[in-house]
């Protein structure tokens, strides 16, 4: 019993240890095989590793296979076996003078290689025809090209002769137009797309243009001529347009005035302020315009002019919106305006010493459309009348300066937000809108600069 447990112990060791041995052969069968030295290659080329299932093939492109191209491995003793017959070797040589489109075997002194040879030069794209597709209806955003092309498979084997394809690259260059703050030509590519296919879509020019395919990316790591081939002119038909705008400024120095219209961006400023609206289209694509101003989202005008100028003059939110139109396509752009409510406060004291601060009797504002104010002394006689609110009285009577002490002023404004059917409030019978100021303004003239 004892004896019989022993024998069985025995053969389940002697069968792992040969399960053992049979799999380190393996690992270095395959470690021999992945470590087969590189080839000596003569002749411009590209190599390719390729796994597949655990098998490797070196794919190599030549750009042209001739008379002196060669593979070459150095060892004792080299075997070349085609995949088509792995039993008998074609060549005991250490090179050979591959044939196109052929896979190889090699032997290197009992270590493993396996080659395929492609002839680049035997794999031409022809192309026929490439034009745009005439239908400009439907090419306001994309556009069609159609092309009709030979394109030869780039393919290679592995060794159970199993085809598999080497995808071919290839790009459209074309015009358009690039808007930064004006119009600029720019140079579009499309993205890498593979060839054989009857149709490529790309984004629709704003510009008359030639559209050329070219490729493929071998033919360039090879540093050969790229292929290509060009349309005719396409007339372009989408359009587009950037509306840009120009206030007319209103700084002044003292800088009375809140939020006074200048050059800055959003438009949002103190009324009344005239802005010109530029339309920016692709000419000469773009033959249309229509401009619209709608207040709290009503239509309140329309024009057709290319460009135009709008005067603000009433409280609220605006948008200025430009449609463009060419033959087939339409494009629209807009932009917000906002046009302050108003506002109107005055000091009760200014010190004309010529010190550069409080120098004259300035109110501070925001959104008036009309404006009028009057100066009085202590006796009711008027020393001084304005209209512009951005200016004041500078303390001086018929270029004299005037006595220190306390004056009358009466200040009559209308804001942007002015509503005549608004209800009058209160005891001033004032609308929205509406301003009447009276009051006391000291004059102190202090020290004297």
């Amino acid at each position: 019993m004892y004896i019989c447990k022993l024998i069985k112990c025995t053969i389940i060791f002697f069968t792992l240890y040969m399960k053992s041995f049979f799999l380190l052969i393996c690992l270095c069968s395959i470690y021999l095989v992945d470590f087969a030295q590189n080839p000596m290659i003569t002749g411009t080329h590209l190599i390719f590793e390729k796994v597949l299932l655990q098998k490797t093939v070196s794919v190599i492109i030549f750009d042209s296979i001739t008379s002196a191209t060669k593979i070459e491995y150095s060892g004792a003793e080299v075997k070349w076996y085609k995949f088509t017959d792995n039993t008998t070797p074609i060549s005991t040589f250490n090179y050979i003078y591959p044939d196109e489109s052929t896979g190889y075997f090699i032997d290197v002194d009992g270590k493993y290689d396996t080659i395929y040879v492609i002839d680049y030069k035997k794999h031409k794209p022809i192309f026929n025809t490439f034009v745009p597709e005439n239908n400009p209806n439907i090419q306001c955003q994309d556009l069609k090209l159609l092309l009709n092309c030979n394109v030869p498979k780039l393919e290679y084997k592995t060794p159970d002769l199993v085809s598999h394809d080497l995808p071919r690259n290839f790009t459209v260059e074309f015009t358009s137009l690039k808007w930064t703050t004006k119009w600029e030509d720019s140079i579009a590519t499309t993205l890498p797309f593979t060839l054989p296919a009857t149709e490529i879509i790309v984004k629709a020019p704003l510009r008359d243009t030639y559209f050329t395919i070219s490729g493929d990316q071998y033919a360039k790591e090879l540093g050969l001529p790229a292929y290509t081939f060009t349309s005719p002119l396409y007339s372009a038909v989408a359009v587009k347009c950037h509306i840009t705008t120009e206030v007319t400024s209103r700084k002044h120095l003292k800088n009375n005035e809140a939020e006074a219209p200048s050059d800055a961006t959003p438009i949002s400023f103190s009324a009344p302020f005239d802005v010109q609206f530029i339309s920016n289209a692709n000419e000469p694509v773009a033959l249309y315009y229509k401009w619209e101003i709608f207040k709290n989202k009503q239509l309140i005008i329309s024009r057709t002019d290319k460009d135009h100028r709008y005067t603000f003059d009433v409280a609220g939110t605006y948008t200025s919106k430009v449609t463009t139109r060419s033959k087939y396509c339409t494009y629209s752009d807009s932009v917000k305006i906002i046009v302050s409510e108003s506002a109107l406060y005055v000091p009760n004291v200014f010190t004309p010493n010529g010190d550069g601060y409080n120098d004259e009797l300035r109110v501070a504002f925001k959104s008036l459309i009309s404006f009028e104010a009057w100066v009085y002394n202590r006796w009711g006689r008027l020393v001084y009348h304005w209209t512009d609110p951005t200016k004041g009285w500078d303390g001086n009577i018929n270029g004299r300066k005037a006595s220190p002490g306390p004056y009358f002023y009466v200040i009559k404004a209308l804001g942007s937000d002015f509503n005549p059917n608004s209800d009058p409030v209160g005891k001033t019978k004032l609308r929205v809108g509406e301003y009447l100021k009276k009051g006391d303004i000291n004059l102190l003239r202090g020290v004297q600069k």
